[in-house]
């Protein structure tokens, strides 16, 4: 297997108030659900960003990107194929959706980009698009490399806020 799986957690977590890839679903944290939902289809799983994780590429405050670019970075250093990621803030995944992301890459989820089936190739793609200044949603630079959008089957838990953490 050579995909490498990568929780993202650089985020500012302004709207949650603290950082929630600490934040505690059941007894574990959200970084934690998240990497055990990628988990079965990766050969290793990295978070990055953060103080704990690999760095963001070429810097921090980039958004999803630069965590996306850091973990191409990674895994072409590493000799893995593609990347999975996922955010931390995504602690449950409906059934059947890592699967169909797995068919084709790349893809990502069209209702949460920043879940995706990245090949470590586009890593120098990335940084281009990045220090061109380019749009740096991730929907914008998923069409520039012509990923393929997996529709969910059912909504995804996104964790934004203290509310949606104690919703689920």
């Amino acid at each position: 297997m050579s995909i490498l799986g990568a929780v993202l957690t650089g985020g500012r977590s302004s709207r949650f108030g603290s950082n929630k890839a600490f934040a505690m679903l059941a007894g574990d944290s959200l970084a934690s659900h998240a990497r055990a939902a990628i988990r079965p289809y990766c050969a290793e799983v990295i978070q990055v960003g953060g103080a704990d994780g690999i760095p963001d590429q070429p810097e921090p405050g980039l958004g999803p990107l630069g965590g996306i670019a850091g973990a191409l970075d990674y895994a072409a250093a590493h000799g893995f194929r593609c990347v999975l990621t996922i955010g931390c803030d995504m602690p449950r995944l409906p059934d059947g959706l890592i699967e169909a992301l797995m068919r084709r890459e790349p893809s990502y989820c069209a209702d949460a980009p920043v879940l995706g089936l990245w090949p470590a190739a586009l890593g120098a793609h990335l940084m281009a698009h990045l220090s061109l200044g380019h749009d740096r949603s991730m929907r914008g630079w998923a069409r520039a490399i012509g990923a393929i959008p997996i529709a969910s089957p059912h909504p995804i838990a996104n964790v934004n806020t203290p509310a949606d953490l104690a919703a689920l």
